[in-house]
C-alpha cells in the first residue's frame, strides 16, 4: 500500500448510523495534537479490518505494552535519579489539578516526578484538595477534601 506525504492522521473508528446519515468519530486527541482542524474538510480513506474482537484485543494489547514500556521507563528513570518508591504516601494531603479523566471516568492528576493519581468524582481541569487514601508503586488514589475555585 502506498502512503501519501499529506496523510494527517490514522486511527479506528466504528461507522454509526446517525438519522439519514452514516458517521465516523474522530477522536479527541487527532483534533488536540493539531493535525486535524474543526471544521474543516478532509479525504477519508476507508480500509477493511480483521473482526472486531481481533481489533480489540491488537488494541488491549498495544496499549498494555505502552503502559508496560512507560513503567519500565519512569522505574529506569526513578532509579538513576536515585528516587526509590511513591512520592505520596496514605494520608497525605495535595492540592492537584485535575489533567484527564481516565477510561472508568476517574480524574488523573500527577504529583511528583510525574507519578499518576487517581481522583473519582473530579472533572477535567478541576483544581481539589485530595488525601491520598491508598498507595501503590505506580498509582495512588485519593478522595477529595475540598473543591478549589475554578481558576483562569
Amino acid at each position: 500500500m502506498e502512503i501519501p506525504d499529506d496523510l494527517r492522521s490514522v486511527f479506528s473508528a466504528e461507522v454509526t448510523e446517525q438519522h439519514d446519515s452514516f458517521v465516523i468519530e474522530v477522536p479527541e486527541r487527532e483534533v488536540a495534537i493539531g493535525d486535524v482542524q474543526d471544521g474543516e474538510v478532509y479525504r477519508v480513506a476507508l480500509l477493511a479490518t480483521e473482526t472486531t474482537a481481533s481489533a480489540d484485543t491488537e488494541q488491549r494489547q498495544t496499549k498494555e505494552r505502552q503502559t508496560q514500556q512507560r513503567e519500565q521507563t519512569q522505574k529506569r528513570e526513578t532509579q538513576e535519579r536515585g528516587f526509590s518508591g511513591p512520592p505520596v504516601g496514605e494520608g497525605d494531603t495535595r492540592t492537584v489539578d485535575i489533567e484527564s479523566i481516565g477510561e472508568q471516568g476517574d480524574g488523573i492528576a500527577r504529583v511528583e516526578r510525574g507519578y499518576v493519581v487517581i481522583v473519582p468524582e473530579t472533572e477535567k481541569g478541576e483544581r481539589v484538595t485530595i488525601e491520598i487514601t491508598d498507595v501503590k508503586e505506580n498509582v495512588a488514589f485519593g478522595e477529595v477534601v475540598e473543591r478549589e475555585e475554578y481558576y483562569e
